[in-house]
């Protein structure tokens, strides 16, 4: 049996409305306010002060007119200035006077009658002198027929040479300008260093480091022909141990050779490979005359009697004075830096594989700038080519591509 419960709802009443100094109020909630807020919030809205703050907002819009007024004029002229010194400073700055152009020249011909003209002199960038050079400047124009001619200059770089140039940067950041001009010439191309300068500087990419050495020149330019230089390389392993190569390098024809390599380098070491590189020579031991060494204990009289069997004279350099055998410093500096720098060499076999490789590489394709960009084996630069775009260009990497050589198929 179930029970129903009625509950009689009782009628809703209005919550009375407070009056008197709390007349502002509009609930019940807000009786827990304070009796001192009250008090100034009657003061605030006292009839004298209402009337006080309505004349105070009366007075001051009827001040604000003229100050509107003159602010607008007062804001143009501080514009005017800052535009002013704004254009002061870079004119400062800049070491040649400014060039106009035609549409600048009429713009500031057509403002110069608004304004007058004892301003002319501060506030238009022009002189009598500008004047008289653009009236030289149309003389010269009207007689010199340049409206005649067509494009000025030299024929621009074909955009399939300009794209090649950029391929070898990218693919060859440590190459510069001339190491470039080289490989363009040994493709056919005969583009100026200053040219490769150019197309590498409107591609945003930076030449490679200027690499700069001392050489004995007084002897060595007038001697190239008749000089071979030798000088040890050593080479540190992965296991921190040392092997070391002979390396030759006859100065005429910039040839490297590679003699040995060993781990212990001894006086009948190297008497061995000196005989190796005789045989090597062949007839062309004939047309040298010097070999500059310096004073390695290494380099014993065996290995001096071997070069004088075949009348070279055995010229040793100053103690401590590398520069008197400055490009056979710089030849294993450039190995280095292209090969040995970027590989870890396991063995002293592993190292003579390296070794071989950059010879060949050396001697058969990087070009030379005292050879006229020839690389040591060739005799002449390839015949031009007058469509590069109709070859395709192969590569071909050395030393698992830290080196890169280029050609086009056939």
């Amino acid at each position: 049996m179930s029970v129903v419960v009625r509950v009689r709802r009782q009628p809703a009443t209005a919550i009375p409305v407070a009056r008197g100094r709390a007349g502002l109020c509009r609930s019940e909630t807000h009786r827990c306010c304070s009796e001192a807020v009250w008090r100034g919030i009657a003061v605030c809205w006292s009839p004298a002060w209402v009337i006080v703050s309505l004349v105070y907002r009366v007075v001051r819009k009827l001040l604000a007119v003229p100050a509107v007024l003159l602010r607008r004029d007062m804001a143009k002229d501080a514009e005017l200035l800052v535009l002013r010194h704004e254009n002061a400073v870079p004119r400062r700055q800049l070491s040649a006077p400014v060039r106009y152009e035609p549409a600048d020249r009429l713009w500031f011909a057509a403002l110069s009658s608004l304004i007058p003209r004892r301003r002319w002199a501060q506030v238009l960038p022009v002189t009598p002198a500008t004047l008289l050079a653009w009236h030289r400047r149309l003389i010269a124009r009207k007689w010199d027929y340049s409206k005649r001619r067509t494009r000025s200059g030299r024929p621009s770089t074909a955009r399939a040479v300009k794209a090649l140039v950029v391929r070898l940067a990218k693919e060859n950041p440590r190459w510069g300008c001339r190491r470039i001009q080289g490989e363009l010439a040994r493709l056919g191309h005969l583009v100026g260093s200053t040219t490769v300068w150019e197309i590498l500087t409107a591609a945003g990419i930076d030449p490679a480091p200027r690499r700069s050495g001392p050489t004995w020149r007084e002897f060595l330019t007038a001697q190239a022909e008749g000089i071979i230089a030798c000088d040890f390389l050593h080479i540190d392993l992965v296991d921190l141990r040392r092997v070391y190569a002979l390396v030759f390098l006859e100065h005429g024809t910039r040839r490297l050779h590679i003699a040995g390599v060993t781990a212990h380098p001894t006086g009948a070491w190297a008497v061995q490979q000196a005989r190796n590189l005789a045989v090597v020579l062949g007839v062309r031991v004939e047309s040298l005359r010097f070999l500059l060494r310096d004073r390695d204990g290494k380099y014993t009289e065996s290995f001096d009697a071997v070069f004088a069997a075949d009348s070279i004279e055995v010229v040793r350099t100053a103690p401590r004075a590398p520069r008197m055998n400055a490009r056979c410093e710089r030849v294993i500096g450039t190995l280095r830096r292209e090969a040995l720098d970027h590989l870890l060499i396991w063995n002293e076999t592993h190292a003579r594989q390296v070794l071989d490789a950059y010879a060949r590489h050396y001697n058969g394709h990087r070009s030379h700038q005292a050879r006229g960009q020839l690389p040591p084996l060739a005799r002449e630069h390839p015949a031009p080519l007058t469509a590069p775009t109709a070859h395709r260009l192969l590569r071909t990497r050395v030393l698992g591509g830290v080196i890169n050589e280029y050609r086009y198929a056939a």
